[in-house]
């Protein structure tokens, strides 16, 4: 699969060990789709990890709305701004 690219090409490119760079590896490999923000997160992992936790939070943690409509709110949002996730 051929992705656009983010226009960031030092994160993009970053080759630093981590778990974010390996899930990209064995995703570009396979030839599947994957969130482009894993980028960011292997880049600066310390800040990725600390997004990928806000996120869930967010996400996940106790809220007037359920997961579920926040999933889809972000999915709407997402489709609005043409963006894959």
């Amino acid at each position: 699969m051929d992705m656009k690219p983010m226009y960031l090409a030092d994160v993009e490119g970053q080759q630093t060990p981590s778990p974010y760079l390996s899930a990209v590896q064995v995703m570009k490999k396979a030839g599947a789709e994957y969130p482009q923000i894993w980028h960011l997160f292997a880049y600066r992992p310390e800040a990725g990890d600390f997004l990928a936790r806000f996120t869930q939070e967010i996400m996940r943690g106790p809220a007037p709305l359920s997961p579920g409509i926040r999933e889809l709110i972000a999915a709407y949002t997402s489709s609005r701004n043409d963006c894959p996730f």
